[in-house]
């Protein structure tokens, strides 16, 4: 199983690729303390070897700027840290997140939940029922997204549970499901899960977490395939990072690779402001040049929405393309 042989020590991620450990590499490696650094294999073979700077390296590497304590950037940068019952945010009027599972596949390094309370959230069937006991009496919710973590790190027949009883609540219509493991390990998406998606009551959506165009391909061209043969509506959301995909080229190459993979651009987030992820600050007005580009190279539908998300507002907040006056 992928899940069971992943990377956890930097030094040998960087052996792997035949990368000399240079002074700041090394340093680096004792931010594993502050965030475990974890990479599946076959995410690691899609590395370009011989690459300090290769774009999907950047994203899970350890360095010792996540020592530094910028102004402004916090360990709860989204005030995410009091769920109504253990496991669920009600942040938005009409939807819920459902904090399926804390771990991950992979731990990407500018992860905005880096610094979350897991344990105090586990995702077990004891808080998945209180969770399921909220939603039931509050009619205004008609979404709920599994989040976490990632959802997927659930096996499929906690899946069906969950969407057994998803399923019974009349007022619940849609089930969004935000992964990284899809693009991560693609061998996740199952017969199995695909054929309980396809029979599912719910509208199903699956958002996808890819940054560059270099992360897609074949098999996962493969498993968006089946999902969107049962049915499955297709989406990705990125994050905006220094050194991976701040520039409009880049970004339009990967709408183009989602898109040929069946996936509609989504949401380009600007980083939020997590405590050890400063490093990959873009700012709004660099974000907003780089969209204007992007405009120029793609088609319209393939531009992601350009926001940032705020602790405590009802929903995200788009950022508008006119740059600002010093």
């Amino acid at each position: 199983m992928q899940l069971a042989d992943v990377i956890t020590d930097p030094d040998e991620l960087l052996r792997l690729l035949k990368i000399d450990t240079d002074e700041n590499l090394t340093a680096g490696r004792e931010a594993k303390r502050l965030f475990p650094l974890r990479v599946p294999r076959s995410f690691a073979a899609r590395m370009q070897p011989g690459n300090p700077n290769d774009p999907l390296l950047r994203q899970v590497i350890t360095t010792p700027q996540e020592f530094i304590a910028a102004p402004g950037f916090t360990t709860d940068p989204l005030e995410e840290q009091s769920s109504v019952v253990p496991g669920l945010l009600h942040k938005y009027s009409n939807r819920a997140l459902l904090l399926v599972k804390g771990g991950c596949a992979v731990n990407c390094r500018y992860c905005f939940r880096r610094h979350f309370p897991y344990a105090e959230n586990q995702g077990n069937k004891r808080n998945w029922q209180g969770a399921l006991d909220y939603i039931a009496a509050h009619p205004e919710l008609d979404e709920i997204i599994f989040s976490g973590g990632d959802p997927l790190m659930a096996k499929d027949h906690e899946l069906d549970w969950l969407l057994e009883q998803l399923e019974a609540i009349p007022h619940i219509k849609r089930l969004r499901i935000h992964s990284r493991l899809p693009i991560v390990i693609p061998a996740r998406i199952t017969d199995t899960l695909v054929a309980r998606f396809a029979r599912s009551s719910l509208q199903i959506l699956l958002v996808n977490h890819i940054n560059h165009a270099q992360e897609i391909g074949d098999d996962f061209r493969a498993a968006m395939t089946a999902l969107r043969q049962a049915g499955v509506t297709l989406l990705n959301q990125s994050v905006l990072l220094r050194g991976v995909n701040d520039n409009a080229q880049t970004l339009a190459e990967l709408s183009n690779a989602l898109f040929d993979a069946g996936v509609m651009p989504y949401y380009l987030h600007v980083l939020d402001k997590v405590q050890g992820a400063a490093h990959f600050i873009v700012s709004d007005d660099e974000a907003r040049l780089i969209m204007r580009e992007l405009l120029t190279l793609v088609s319209g539908y393939m531009v992601p929405k350009l926001a940032r998300e705020i602790g405590g507002e009802p929903s995200k907040t788009p950022l508008d393309l006119q740059l600002r006056q010093s």
